[in-house]
């Protein structure tokens, strides 16, 4: 099993949202805002090659969008999905599966690109497998009023219309090595990818579970979770388990983080050692 990680970009969102009820004062430190209180945000993905297999988690924001839209996210930084897979050695004919965490525009819009030449939306990888969860794929065709705006239909339809879209129905194995677990705080059937690596080692892609490792505290909840305290119940199940089984968190928001180990503490489990993708791949 090879993995690499996959840079698509990076955006602002405010601190406040982020943290939710935490103040100010305690997440500033762990997660720095700028002056306008906000916090700079990766898009991290993730490629695994298994075998024939070319699976993508995650596919960043997309560049279909107008300007005004991007604005409003003050998009940085120079990667792109598209450049990064390339750095990676793939092209996007070769993706066999794409597993999307869940549908909000930063996890999934680079999953359909517009195609000048037909003027239409197409699937970024014209052979992949677009795997997402019943419940969450239900929960974005009726959105309630507060996660309506991070639905949007040219994200996902597209996949749909062309045949190409999949569904997860309850936690389990995806192939082998890879686990899908569904979570409820965040959004409805939130697909978080458990990666065995080996025997020994596994990596959580922890998408919006713990944005960043600054929310690993089971209160610092991100104000984006449509259930708190379903979030609070979840993350504090799963960290006790992480720690337990030594899992490996990796980092989809966290612009400074790529992946951590944990620890327990007197204040609970917190993280333990600040790594690279590649010193986990190394060890």
């Amino acid at each position: 099993m090879k993995i690499q990680k996959i840079e698509t970009g990076n955006f602002k969102l405010d601190g406040g949202a982020m943290f939710g009820v935490v103040p100010k004062t305690l997440w500033q430190k762990a997660y720095p805002a700028d002056e306008n209180n906000l916090c700079n945000l990766s898009m991290r993905c993730l490629l695994i090659e298994d075998g024939k297999r070319k699976i993508l988690i995650d596919a960043g924001i997309g560049t279909k969008q107008d300007e005004k839209f991007f604005d409003h996210y003050y998009l940085n930084g120079g990667d792109s999905l598209e450049s990064s897979l390339k750095k990676a050695g793939t092209a996007p004919e070769s993706i066999t599966d794409v597993v999307l965490t869940h549908l909000h525009f930063d996890h999934c819009g680079g999953a359909v690109v517009y195609d000048k030449e037909s003027n239409r939306l197409k699937p970024a990888f014209p052979e992949a497998t677009f795997w997402i969860s019943n419940d969450q794929w239900e929960w974005a065709l009726n959105p309630n009023a507060r996660e309506k705006a991070s639905y949007l239909k040219e994200n996902f339809m597209p996949l749909f219309e062309n045949n190409q879209l999949d569904f997860i129905e309850q936690s389990d194995f995806l192939y082998p090595g890879l686990e899908i677990r569904l979570f409820y705080g965040h959004t409805a059937g939130m697909a978080i990818p458990i990666i065995h690596f080996n025997e020994r080692k596994k990596l959580v892609y922890v998408s919006d579970l713990f944005p960043t490792v600054a929310h690993i505290p089971i209160a610092w909840v991100c104000g984006y979770d449509t259930q708190p305290l379903v979030s609070m119940r979840e993350r504090e199940e799963f960290l006790n388990e992480a720690f337990q089984k030594n899992y490996t968190f990796f980092f989809e928001h966290d612009i400074q983080t790529e992946c951590c180990t944990l620890k327990q503490t007197e204040k609970g489990i917190r993280p333990d050692r600040l790594m690279l993708l590649k010193e986990f791949l190394n060890e």
